[in-house]
Order: C-alpha cells, then structure tokens, then sequence
C-alpha cells in the first residue's frame, strides 16, 4: 500500500511541476480601439506554432506594458488561441502648466517630465513628473512651491494635463556655519561644499538658494572630504536650515569629525581555492596603507583593482569588502575580504525616468549588460558612473529575482536641468578679469557636453567653443573638439600685439593606473604686429602665420585627492611636435609636485619643479608670441613677465625656463581666524636662451621668499603676499606686494 501510495504521489508531482506550455494557433485581441491587432502583435512579438510557457507569457506582458499604451492587459490561453484582453490609456491632447509667467521656464519644464502632447497617458510617470518639477522650482530657489496635477477630460476621449504651481517666495541663503569639533577652518569647509551664500552680486548662480538635493550633496562632500584626511569616525550629524527675520535662510553643518586615524595592519582575506598571486597588486597596495593616515580614496583604488580581476573568467563572481576595526584611540585593522558569491545571470535591464537622456548613453555608461554574470562591485561602480555624469539629480535601482538564478535590474534616474550659466570678475595688482560662459552637459540627450566661455583681461580677450564627447565610439575616451579666437596687445612691455584663430581636437584617457594620456592636434592662424620702436629682429617678425602642431601629455597623478592635497605627487612631460609651421618651433616641458603632511599637525608642504624650452628646428628664430615667461604664480616678489631678457626695451622671454617652488602651511598661525590662512614660501626661477642675439641673453638666477594670505571675504576669495626679492638683475622689475580677489555671479 505504501508503494502504490507513494507512485500515486510521484505521478502527481510530476505533472503538477510541469512548467505550463501551450502551442498557439491563432491570436485574438479584445477591446482594443485605437491600437490595431497588427500593432499589438507587432509590440509583444508573438508567434503563431510555437509552443509558450508561463515565462514567455510574462514576457508578452512586460513588452506590451513597457508601451505605455495600455492601462491593463490580460492574457488567457484556451484551446490553442490566445485571448489577448486590453484596456488602453488615454491620449495626452496638451500638457499646460499655469503659474509661470516667464515662457522660458515652462519650456524647461515641459522638456523635463515624462508627459508629453500626444502621448498616451501614465499616471505613475505624473506622479514622477510632480516631483521633477518640484526638483527643477528649488533648484531655482523656489523652496516653498506646491505643484497640483488636474486631470481635464475632452470631448474626444483625449484628457488634457494641467500642472498648476504655486510659486512661493524664493529661499536665499544668508549664512553658512559650521559647528562641532570640525578641526579645519570655515574657509576650507567652504570650499568643499557646493552651497553658496546670497550676495547682491550673485545675480546668476542658483547655488545661492535653499535647495535639498543640493545640501544632501554638501553632506556627502563634507563627509568624503574628512574620510580622505583621516577621520574614520566622522558624523556630519545633521544641516539646519533656520528662517531669519529677513526672510533668509541660515544654513548650519554640524560636524563631529572625532579621533584621526591611522591604518596599524592590514590584512587580504581570500577563498581557499583563490590563487594568491593573482591578487600581489592587491596585497601590496595594502601593504603601502599600514602607518597612513585612513583615506577612502585609497580604498577605492584597491576597490579598482578587484573591479579589473572581475572581468576574467576564474573571478566573474567575487565581491570585496573593507573591514575596519578599531583597535585604540587612533588606529585601526583593516581586512580586505574577497568572496565569491552562487553563480548568477543578469537577465534584463530596465531603464525608466530618461525622457531626454537617450537610453543608449545610460546602458554604455553600466559596467553590466544583459546576459552577463551579475557582479555587485560592478553594479555600484555603475551606479557612481551615471551619478558621474551630471544629468541626473537621482539614480536608483532594484534587483529583482527571476528564474534559475537570474536577475532582472530596474534602473530608475530622475533628470535635471544640465544647462549652466557662469560669470566672474576679479582685480588684482596684475589687472583685472571678466569672465563668462555658458555650459550644456547633455546636449541632445547624448550627455554631449557644450562649453562657450569668454574671458577678457587688461590685455588680451579670448573666446572659446568646445564640444566634448565623454565616451567617444565607446572607447571609454573623451574627445575635444573646439573653436578659438584671441587677440592680446602687449605692445608696452613686449613690443607686439597679435590675434590667433583656429581650431583643435584632442581625446584623454587612462592608459594605466593613475597615468593619463592626452594627445591633440591644432591648425592656428595667427597675425602678429609690432610697434615702431621695437628692434629690427621684432619687426622681422612681423606678419601672418599658420601653425599645425601635434601635442600630446603623459601625467601621472599619485595625489591623494585633487582638492586640498595633503600627500602624494604628480610628474607631468608634456611635448609639442610643429608639423607645419614658419619657425618650427620645437616645445618640451615637464613638472613635478610632491605633497607632504609633517607628523600629526595639518601643516602640509609643497615642493615644485617646473622646467621648459622651446627652439626652432630649422635656423629660423623663434616667433616672439611663442616664447616663454615664467608664470606670475611661480615667481612672487617680481611683476609677472618681466625679468630676463630686454630687446629695446621690451621683455622678449627666452629660449627657456626653470623654477622652483617650496611653501608650507601654517595651521597653527592664526587658529581662531576662521576665514584666514597663511602660508610661507620661497621662489626661485629663470628665463634665458635668445637664438637671434645671444647677447641679450641674462642667465642670472631670481629669487624670492615671502608669506601669502588666503582670505574668504564677503566680497569673495581674497590672496595677497608679501615677498622679498633675495636675487636679481638690474633690469627686472619688482613687486614686493601683490593681491588677487575675484568671485561669482
């Protein structure tokens, strides 16, 4: 009995397992009105004879949804017809928005949301839409808009969408504090973060308003930046957002930065049947951490290295994590954990919220694709490429489980405004600037990026057009093309003035780790004039050129972080090769900088050596608007430009130049000066080499040491230094006072 039982219990386990399968002879559509049968067929890709499981039936579902031209859709098989029910969406006659005067804005706002003239009409893309708008009014400092949806049904059967807004007055930020054991000055914490106070001035940032998305980012700046110095245990405990009697905004971080930590060991832990030496990159840039100070850039170049090994065939399924556990008041372990997780498959991507953006530009952005092994290091490193790009204000996902182990990822992203508008002014002892530009990240929804600036100076103005392709061919390497016009009258202090246009095209990319290559190829055509008491050599000079020349740069960056580096190097050769030219001139330069922290103090120094020459590869001379100058930055103590060689009376510039720069910070100086900080420095450089009259030439070194002032006035950005000239040559002029101050609008 218990036999027959038990084959009984088989028998009906095996049928009732059986996927469910059906072969379909015919196709019917009910309820469909405005869709045909065809097009209905045509978007769920059924065919006649084939034999369709449950799976398959889902599928259908999923491709006639993703239409969005049906509200419902239900699917039944019976005797080998498929009976395919519909209840389609309304049509959108017309998307009104009511509570805008200025037409611009409404044509943002209708190009940003989902719902468009003529499309069918989705209530979960509404619901989205609310809050883009809601997203695009704060961004613009409407912080206290209220934005209603009202349905407007029309005679035939198409509905009309009306956004009314409530605009609100706009949210200024008066003030920015920082409070709490934060340790670094208000001046640095204001330059970390992307909020700005409201001035006067500031009449077109959108930085100055009261924004959440835009606080949310100053948080995640503010506790990167304290990770990447040390502090392991940093809170940025919350951001206050106060309503002044003014109508203003006082906007407070509160920041409790804690114990600097420094790594004692560290440890690599792998599965028993990982080969080790596959993984000795990893265990020694593990190795270099112990005795560092904690930084979270660090760890993610080691995350990096993982995010390679993944790509071949024996670690498709690992993931690594960092462990951290301290172990006194100012050190801590670290075990890096590497595990390989049950085999799966990402069996589909779906990507929702991109109304602009085109879908292509998303999916080359993912480090995963439909069909491969589903890897989480590479899911959250895609994830931080498409926050990357500057398009979306929000980026989410779900993992959804599916059959035999397989996956199906949701990709959600939320748009936003990508177009810029910048402008700045500043004076110094050098002169004054203007400055203006107009920015476009996501040109024509292929996150192409458009850059127009303008820039004008006591003696020279220059305007600009680039447009740059981030993943050009889908190489993963940038490509530049831009347009160029400049004229510069240096007439008084150089003998010639002369005006350049043309035009240039250059890629970058990583070649290897932290080494960046970037090659450019530039046709210029330029004028060039000199004035009647410039030498007979100058004059000689004078006339049109054409220039094409190939540039190319190898830079290799081992900073801990370009914002406020506090350690590491960089060692940058860069090369110009003349293709066509009148003078063939020949440029080769190369710099390195090495930063370094002195014991537990913030005090950081600086040590910089710049060297450069130029010379004709034919007899020709050097054309003078291509000779060099040693950079006011790199030479305090004398007015920029004008040490070296003198040709009646006009600083001509070399053949070559050198310098050498060496600076500290003094953290302790001037403590409870929030907005002030100091630095002493020496300088050191030269100018010489003249291949028309070597007896122009002056070998003679320049030096200077002094102190420099960086101060956040609020008027803007305030340097100012005082140096002493300790060698130079009767002809150099000097500058012992010197000061800069420039900010936004």
């Amino acid at each position: 009995m218990f036999k027959i039982t038990t084959y009984i219990l088989l028998i009906f386990f095996f049928f009732i397992g059986r996927p469910y399968a059906e072969i379909i002879n015919e196709i019917k559509v009910i309820n469909n009105e405005r869709i045909s049968k065809e097009t209905i067929l045509v978007f769920s890709n059924i065919e006649l004879g084939k034999d369709y499981k449950q799976n398959d039936l889902n599928r259908i579902l999923n491709d006639l949804y993703s239409t969005d031209f049906f509200k419902n859709v239900s699917l039944e098989i019976k005797n080998n017809i498929l009976y395919v029910t519909v209840k389609e969406n309304k049509i959108i006659q017309e998307v009104i928005i009511e509570g805008l005067k200025k037409q611009e804005m409404i044509k943002i706002l209708k190009k940003n949301i989902a719902s468009k003239d003529k499309n069918p009409f989705v209530e979960n893309k509404t619901r989205r839409d609310i809050n883009i708008i809601t997203s695009i009014l704060k961004n613009s400092g409407f912080y206290f808009s209220e934005v209603n949806l009202k349905i407007a049904e029309n005679n035939n059967d198409t509905i009309n969408l009306i956004y009314e807004i409530k605009l609100g007055d706009k949210a200024y930020i008066k003030s920015i504090n920082f409070i709490g054991d934060k340790f670094f000055k208000d001046r640095t914490l204001r330059g970390v973060i992307a909020s700005e106070e409201n001035k006067f001035w500031k009449f077109i940032t959108s930085k100055k308003f009261v924004n959440p998305e835009l606080i949310s980012l100053d948080k995640r700046l503010l506790k990167n930046f304290y990770l990447n110095k040390g502090f392991y245990s940093v809170n940025i405990n919350e951001s206050v957002v106060e309503f002044t009697e003014n109508n203003d905004f006082q906007l407070t971080y509160s920041i409790d930065a804690g114990q600097r930590f420094k790594i004692k060991t560290s440890k690599l832990l792998l599965p028993d049947d990982y080969d080790v030496k596959d993984f000795v990159d990893v265990k020694k840039k593990l190795k270099d951490l112990e005795g560092e100070y904690y930084s979270l850039n660090r760890l993610n170049k080691i995350t990096k290295l993982i995010d390679k090994l993944s790509f071949r065939n024996d670690y498709e399924f690992i993931n690594a994590s960092f462990k951290e556990k301290i172990i006194s008041n100012n050190t801590l372990d670290l075990v890096f954990e590497i595990k390989e997780f049950e085999k799966e498959y990402l069996t589909r991507i779906n990507i929702l919220g991109n109304n602009v953006t085109d879908e292509k530009v998303i999916r080359d952005n993912l480090e995963v694709d439909e069909g491969d092994p589903f890897n989480s290091l590479l899911l959250a490193k895609s994830i931080n490429n498409l926050k990357s790009l500057n398009i979306f204000g929000l980026v989410e996902y779900d993992l959804v489980d599916d059959v035999d182990n397989q996956k199906i990822l949701n990709l959600s992203v939320e748009e936003k405004p990508t177009g810029e508008i910048s402008a700045g002014a500043g004076t110094g002892t050098s002169g004054g600037t203007l400055a203006f530009g107009i920015r476009e990240n996501n040109f024509l929804g292929k996150n192409i990026l458009l850059n127009t600036s303008v820039r004008l100076t006591e003696e020279a103005l220059k305007g600009e057009f680039s447009v740059t392709n981030p993943n050009w061919n889908y190489s993963k390497k940038s490509l530049t093309t831009s347009l160029e016009s400049s004229s510069t009258d240096r007439m008084s202090d150089y003998g010639y003035e002369t005006s350049k246009t043309g035009f240039s095209f250059g890629s970058i990319w990583e070649q290897y780790d932290d080494i960046y290559f970037s090659p450019n190829l530039s046709t210029y055509y330029e004028k060039l004039d000199t004035n009647q008491t410039a030498s007979d050599k100058l004059k000689k000079q004078e006339g049109e050129y054409i220039d094409t020349n190939f540039r190319y740069s190898l830079d290799l960056d081992k900073r801990n972080q370009r914002f406020q580096t506090s350690d590491g190097f960089r060692s940058r050769f860069s090369q110009s090769i003349p293709l066509t030219s009148d003078d063939y001139a020949f440029f080769n330069s190369y710099e390195y900088t090495t930063f370094n922290q002195i014991g537990e103090s913030d005090m950081i120094t600086r040590f910089s050596i710049q060297g450069r020459t130029i010379n004709s590869l034919t007899d020709e001379d050097v054309r003078i608007s291509k000779r060099l100058y040693i950079p006011s930055s790199r030479l305090r103590g004398f007015q920029s430009g004008k040490i070296g060689p003198v040709d009646g009376g006009d600083f001509i510039g070399g053949n070559h130049t050198a310098s050498i720069n060496a600076s500290t910070t003094l953290p302790k100086f001037g403590a409870d000066l929030q907005n002030v900080d100091f630095q002493l420095f020496v300088d050191a450089a030269n100018v010489w080499g003249v291949d028309y009259d070597s007896s122009l030439d002056n070998s003679r070194l320049r030096s200077s040491a002094g102190v420099s002032v960086d101060w956040f006035t609020v008027i803007g950005p305030l340097n100012f230094s005082l140096a002493q000239p300790l060698s130079k040559a009767d002809t150099d002029r000097t500058e012992t006072f010197r000061f800069n101050i420039g900010t936004t609008f």
